[in-house]
């Protein structure tokens, strides 16, 4: 497999130019933003890493990539950083050291009994499909694996698996400074995913952890009940409610706001399937400044169902992804399947109702590990 990464000044620039050269046979291995350094005026931009298949022709016109001039700290998170790390913990191997695909034996690796590569990786595969990995992305990870066997036995190769799904996972934090302005947070849907849930849980641990006077504006007056709960959370939590019944009336409503620290626009759910009523919810958030848009999914749908839900939403322009119902999935290779087929970071995964305890910031190695043991630890 060839690796590849591109640059641009938004995500999609990026994807866009991965698309121009490599077609729709690249796989999305990683994305991620990469902030200037204080002081040096140059703006952030996305990077992303992506895999092509060794006999892959590239098109002879493909316009070539220029390479990024930033000066990058810290290198992006890959497979091939985390063997690093790995073999140096498990075989005393300096991270510094070359792993070529051919490695030398340390003493502890000839102490120890090499899987079955053929048997074993067979067994990795069959474990990742039932997790319900796509085919096409059980077969990076197998791919992987397969070029540094030489280091795996027994006791590490669930540990190998993990940091190679981990690398293909994009996540964010969820940060806010208080500035002159608010900063403007949506969070967009289908319906009964938690996007209501979800906002209350941010609201709250905003307010609290994070000391942040907090403001909500709901466009939600369709589905029956919607407002008189976030209402009742309204006055319990002792944050202000304001409700948006046409999209004119949203910068009036958010100039109520404006010494606020932060703001959360909760949408109506809506079918990915109605073009219309999804070019409803965006009349409201296009008539302000959102600074953020967060798709809501349901963990416990199939990926297909979850692919088109992204694909129709897109319009909306989300650049963040929460799954929801964690503790209702059976298997969550489909968080795997959506990051990789669209490269927007997760957000935040929730596994409960509770608010706001039942939500946990996303981070690579737990979801990694998650995917690949079908368990929330």
């Amino acid at each position: 497999m060839q690796i590849k990464k591109y640059i641009g000044s938004t995500l999609k620039e990026a994807i866009g130019k991965m698309k121009e050269e490599l077609g729709g046979d690249a796989v999305i291995l990683s994305t991620r933003v990469v902030e200037p350094i204080a002081g040096s005026g140059k703006a952030k931009y996305f990077e992303v890493t992506c895999g092509v298949e060794d006999d892959y022709d590239v098109p002879k016109k493909a316009t070539p990539q220029k390479p990024a001039k930033e000066k990058i700290k810290e290198e992006p998170k890959t497979f091939e950083s985390e063997l690093k790390k790995i073999t140096e913990k498990v075989y005393g191997v300096s991270s510094k050291e070359t792993v070529t695909e051919k490695p030398v034996k340390t003493k502890r690796v000839l102490d120890e009994e090499p899987i079955n590569v053929k048997g074993d990786l067979k067994n990795i595969a069959d474990t990742l499909l039932q997790r319900d990995i796509d085919k096409k992305v059980v077969n990076i990870i197998i791919g992987q694996l397969t070029k540094y066997s030489a280091f795996l036995t027994e006791e590490n190769v669930d540990q190998y698996v993990t940091s190679v799904i981990s690398s293909m996972i994009t996540t964010s934090k969820f940060e806010v400074n208080k500035n002159k302005k608010p900063k403007v947070i949506s969070l967009i849907g289908p319906t009964g995913v938690g996007k209501t849930t979800c906002i209350a849980k941010l609201a709250v641990i905003s307010k609290i952890l994070h000391k942040l006077d907090i403001g909500l504006i709901s466009i939600d007056t369709y589905r029956l009940g919607a407002l008189d709960q976030l209402r009742i959370f309204s006055e319990v939590s002792n944050i202000d409610l304001l409700i948006a019944y046409e999209p004119n009336e949203m910068p009036k409503l958010l100039s109520k706001f404006k010494k606020k620290d932060l703001v959360f626009i909760d949408t109506v759910g809506r079918s990915q399937k109605n073009t219309l009523l999804l070019k409803g919810i965006k009349d409201f958030l296009d008539a302000v400044k959102t600074d953020e848009t967060y798709l809501v999914l349901n963990s416990t749908a199939a990926t297909k169902n979850l692919i088109d839900v992204a694909s129709k939403f897109k319009g909306l322009e989300f650049n963040g992804i929460i799954f929801t119902k964690l503790d209702e999935a059976v298997t969550y290779g489909n968080i795997l399947n959506v990051v990789n087929a669209f490269g927007v970071p997760i957000k935040y995964l929730t596994n409960g109702q509770v608010i706001p305890d039942d939500i946990i910031a996303a981070e690579p190695d737990f979801i990694a590990n998650m995917i690949y043991t079908g368990r929330i630890n």
